[in-house]
């Protein structure tokens, strides 16, 4: 499992966990999302960030993002 620093000094956060994290998320970023038909099975999509959904700093389960494909999804992985 890879690791980088979070928000706070000297505190881990596993690479996994990057989606819920607004500030690791870019436009023009690689990432792969959940669509929403796909939360039950876990299906992720790759894209790349248009524009950041989300407002809040954080979500737990994924920043919502819009891909420039157009399709609308939760951030799980940063590629």
């Amino acid at each position: 499992m890879n690791f980088f620093h979070g928000p706070k000094p000297g505190f881990l956060v596993a690479s996994g966990m990057q989606g819920t994290q607004r500030s690791t998320i870019k436009p023009g970023i690689k990432v792969a999302i959940v669509l929403k038909e796909d939360q039950r099975t876990g299906t992720l999509t790759e894209g790349i960030v248009r524009d950041i959904l989300t407002n809040s700093a954080e979500h737990p389960h994924g920043i919502k993002v819009r891909l420039e494909s157009g399709l609308v999804g939760r951030v799980k992985k940063i590629l």
